[in-house]
Order: C-alpha cells, then sequence, then structure tokens
C-alpha cells in the first residue's frame, strides 16, 4: 500500500433500525450474491434500515407495522443478474436469515 489508498474492505457504517440477531445465509444465496458481484451486507444494510426492497406498498406498510408489533420482518431484493433474494428477521429478532424464495 504505497499510494495511501486502503487494499481492505469498504465499510459502511448505517444507523439500523432493529437489532437482526445472528445473521445467516443458506449456501444458494451466497452463491448468488456472488455470482451477481455484490455482497450480503450490501442486502443486510438495506434491511436494517427499513429498505423493504422490491415489495407491494401493502407488504411495507405490514412490515413497518410489524417493526413496532415485535413480528417478523420480510425484505426482497433483486440482485444485478435479477436473481431474487430473500431476507427475513423472526419475531423476536434472534436470527436474520438470506435465503432463495425456493428455499424457504
Amino acid at each position: 500500500m504505497t499510494d495511501g489508498h486502503s487494499d481492505g474492505v469498504a465499510i459502511l457504517i448505517v444507523a439500523a433500525r432493529f437489532l437482526m440477531g445472528r445473521v445467516v445465509a443458506t449456501p444458494g444465496a451466497l452463491d448468488a450474491i456472488s455470482h451477481a458481484g455484490q455482497v450480503p451486507e450490501e442486502l443486510l444494510g438495506r434491511h436494517c434500515t427499513c429498505d423493504w426492497g422490491d415489495l407491494s406498498e401493502s407488504d411495507h406498510a405490514q412490515n413497518n407495522f410489524a417493526l413496532t408489533a415485535g413480528e417478523r420482518l420480510f425484505s426482497a431484493y433483486h440482485l444485478t443478474d435479477s436473481t431474487k433474494v430473500w431476507v427475513i428477521t423472526e419475531w423476536d429478532r434472534s436470527v436474520t436469515t438470506i435465503l432463495l424464495p425456493e428455499e424457504y
């Protein structure tokens, strides 16, 4: 590192709106995210800041209600190659899972 720039990973600090608990991902989701040239942290950053992704207006409203009511939180994102990935945080905020819809 001679040019004064870091060759490491960029760190994005976000203001999470809820605890995600233990974060886990299925092998299929990790492969899809990698294949699309993305990283799981991108999806997790969106999810924990209440960017619910590609959901209907009523699903967005349900998530906003669930945030304060202590219910399950659900996001859906399309990767750069159009693959859909889900991120689900359980009602008790103990675990957040990244998975493909067909793995549910």
